[in-house]
Order: C-alpha cells, then structure tokens, then sequence
C-alpha cells in the first residue's frame, strides 16, 4: 500500500521555485523549516515589537479615555457620534494603508516604514497638545489623520517581520509581541484619566507624548527583518490571493468583526458613567480591558500553536459577542461591569492577536505574508472606520441599540469565520495535510 503523504512530503517533491513558477497552492512548510524559531536576533525583534505596540496600539486601546473626556469636557460642541470619528479614523488609515505597507515591506522596505511611521506618529502626539477647547479639525488631524498614518506604517511591518523568524512558536511570538498593546491600554487609561482630567489636555498629552517617544526609539534599535537572503520581489498575484476562497470568507468575517470589536474600548468608560457607577470604578473599565488582554495575547496564541488558529479564534469571537451582549442587563452592576471589562478584553486581544498568525497560516508562501496580511487590513478599514460612528447613532441615551449592533456583527463574523475555516480543512485535505 502506498504511504499517505503528508504536507511535508508534497512540499518537498517540488522542483525548486528558481526551475519554474510557484504551484497555486504551494505548502509553506519548506519555508518555514529554514527560520531558527528563537535566537538573540528573534527575540530582539519581539521586545522591539512589544515597545512598539505598547506606544501604538497601547494608546489607541486608551481612547476611551479621550472619548469620555472630549464628550463631557473639551468638545461639548460635538455629539458622542462626531468624536468617535476620530478614533474610527485613526484605526481605519492604520488598516487602509495595509495594501501599500504590505507589498513595501515584502520588497525590502522594513526600516524606511519604520523609521517615517515613528516621526510622523510622535509629532502628530506632540502636535495634538497644542489643541485648544472645540478645535476639533485640529484635534482630527493630529490624533485622526496623522497618529493613523503612523500606526498605519509601523503596525504591520512589526508584525510581519515576527513571521519571519518563527514557526513553530510564531503564534507565541507574536502573542508576547502584540500583548504590548494590552500593557500600553493599562498604562495609558491610568495616566490619561489622572492628567486629563485633573492638570488639563495640554500637560496629559505631552506626558504620554515623552515616553512614546523613547519607546519608539528603542523599538527601531532593536526590531531587525530577516529577509531571505538574494530574495527576489514577491510575485504574489492579488488576482490568485482575491480566489482564494478560505483567506477572502476570512476577509468578510474581518469585515464584521471589526463593525463591533472596538464598540467597548470606545463606550464603556461613558456607559458605565451613564449608567451611574462610582466614577473611580468607571474609570478603571478601559484598564481592566487591557488587564484581561494580556492573558488574552498569550494563552490562545500558545493555544493556537498546538491545536491551530481556526480552532481557538472561532470561541474567541463569539465569546466576545456574548460579553458585549451582556452590557444589556438590567442590573448590571459594579461588579458586572468589572466581570464584563476583564473577560471582554481576553476575548478581544485573543482575537486581535491569533488573526495575524492565522493570516500567516493561510498564506501559500512566506514571501506573501505581508501582502496577505496587508490586503486583509485594507478590506477591514471601511468598517472600523464607520463601526464607531455608527454605533455612536445609535446610543439614543441607553446604549440598548447601539449593543445589540455591535454584538450582532461579532456574531456573524464568527458564523462566517467557521465557513472559512472548513473551505481551508477541505483545500488542506485535498493537498494531502492533517486537518487540524
């Protein structure tokens, strides 16, 4: 009886990619059997990657704080729905930029986006103190239009590059990585709701601008690509990437996720207040948030490394679903709003942290994980653009309908992200690998 083969065994009966054109669907493994999975360069690039998601994506899991205190102080002018546009802003450039970011970074641009997304992120903070009361196109520029821009150039290219030097352990890797971003949102809510709030915009705003500079600077010392190397230009097709039905149902879901994702980094904060809880409590929601993602950036990476991506997003998503869902209970309390903010940010740093790995994972070689990466982003940035806003609308003074928005849409991403997850086990199986 012939012997079954395996992934590995497909992929290495392959004549070699300079003999002739890459297969359609070519196995990743031979890839990823060259990177060292460790060393003093990898894990470098780990604790570079980590200073830069605390500064970046750590200060936007903050926002929360800058969307109560602009809604009730600084911006009385401006609807709840006016000011989230510009943390919706923000989030969408740093994802509609992923295309262009995407194909520089798998051409060899690592440093250059690094280095001109860094500038242009800490002047747009330095900037942003300059703001007065109801400047609001000020306030839009710096912290909507400019802050995105930089996230936008720096954000991938880190997490990209951490695709590059592992595979076994990458979902563990870029779990530690990205849980920068959930030590950032427990940092920055703390200072933000101590300075803000008590010694004015101005003096908040360059203190968190200080130590985001330097965390900058230390990130583009340390963080370093791992190119192969006479590499050529990647030769990803989009037309190829667009039919590949398992990534593009992952898209659509994406597209949804992000319609409701960030609804509780943005509203908790205001909701608890509305609600009537001790403000000291409220205040705490955005970092109990980030507390909980900390666990939530690790354990379900750690998890998706052994029984795969697919398996752990799916509950995660729903699970997050269920806690934005129980903002509608009557008696939600205290002690309900801390239960809600903790498991909440589990469930959406799993999420944010597993989707990169998995992206990684349905790429079809390692020279388009960047692109792949990138096009996702971009198809996800109309909705975390408009997600905000729209649920903004929607409070009408309870909060009822703009809950039940976000929670239905976090729900049907991850109906959609179990279609996708059985189109990739049937393209899997077809090629001869295990299901997982």
């Amino acid at each position: 009886m012939a012997k079954k083969m395996t992934i590995s065994d497909h992929s290495s009966s392959q004549p070699s990619a300079h003999t002739q054109p890459v297969p359609k669907y070519k196995s990743n493994e031979k890839q990823t059997e060259e990177l060292p999975d460790g060393g003093l360069q990898a894990w470098a690039t780990v604790a570079g990657g980590f200073m830069l998601y605390v500064a970046g994506l750590g200060y936007f899991n903050a926002y929360g704080v800058y969307q109560d205190f602009y809604v009730r102080q600084f911006m009385t002018r401006y609807s709840p729905a006016e000011i989230a546009w510009i943390g919706s802003c923000q989030i969408a450039i740093q994802f509609v930029l992923g295309l262009p970011v995407g194909k520089l970074f798998d051409a060899g641009y690592f440093h250059h986006l690094m280095i001109v997304g860094s500038i242009i992120y800490c002047f747009s903070l330095w900037a942003l103190s300059l703001a007065k009361p109801n400047q609001y196109y000020l306030i839009f520029l710096t912290q909507g239009v400019g802050m995105g821009i930089g996230l936008g150039l720096t954000f991938l290219p880190a997490l990209a590059v951490t695709a590059h030097h592992f595979s076994r352990r990458r979902g563990l890797a870029m779990g530690i990585m990205t849980s920068g971003a959930s030590i950032g949102g427990i940092i920055f809510p703390i200072m933000l709701n101590n300075l803000l709030f008590r010694h004015g915009f101005a003096i908040g705003v360059r203190a968190t601008a200080a130590l985001i500079t330097a965390l900058m600077l230390l990130a583009n010392l340390l963080i370093r690509p791992r190119y192969r190397k006479n590499q050529p230009a990647s030769k990803a097709s989009l037309r190829i990437i667009i039919n590949d039905l398992p990534y593009m149902i992952f898209v659509a879901a994406g597209v949804f996720i992000m319609l409701g994702i960030f609804y509780p980094i943005f509203y908790l904060q205001l909701y608890a207040i509305k609600q009537g809880i001790r403000e000291k409590i409220a205040f705490d929601t955005i970092t109990l948030i980030n507390a909980g993602g900390v666990l939530g950036r690790v354990i379900p990476n750690f998890l998706a490394d052994r029984v795969g991506s697919f398996n752990v997003i799916i509950p995660v998503i729903f699970l997050a679903a269920g806690c934005v869902l129980a903002m509608l209970a009557v008696a939600l309390g205290s002690g309900g709003i801390i239960a809600v903010s903790l498991l909440y940010g589990i469930m959406n740093a799993g999420f944010v942290s597993i989707s990169p790995a998995l992206l990684a994972e349905l790429s079809t070689d390692r020279s388009e994980i960047g692109i792949r990466m990138g096009l996702w982003f971009s198809f996800t940035a109309a909705a975390a653009m408009a997600g905000q806003p729209l649920s903004g609308a929607l409070i009408l003074g309870n909060f009822r309908w703009s809950t039940v928005f976000a929670g239905v849409c976090l729900c049907v991403g991850g109906s959609l992200s179990i279609l996708s997850r059985l189109f990739f086990l049937r393209r899997r199986l077809r090629d001869g690998g295990a299901a997982l």
